[in-house]
């Protein structure tokens, strides 16, 4: 599963290379595995925004 946002990808490459950095907040992204943490952080798709905010929760929305 790629990374959603340039921050999400950030956070999972400090989780991945230097744990005890990261915020009391987001240790819980330390349950996961090293190869999952691998691939959300080398995410290469290109647009990424830089945080999921409501506006980019509204556009991804399924339309029905």
């Amino acid at each position: 599963m790629p990374a959603e946002s340039k921050k999400q990808q950030m956070m999972m490459a400090i989780a991945e290379h230097a744990p005890g950095k990261l915020y009391a907040r987001n240790r819980g992204v330390l349950s996961m595995s090293k190869p999952q943490l691998h691939e959300f952080a080398t995410t290469k798709r290109k647009g990424l925004p830089t945080a999921i905010g409501k506006e980019v929760k509204r556009r991804t929305r399924r339309r029905v």
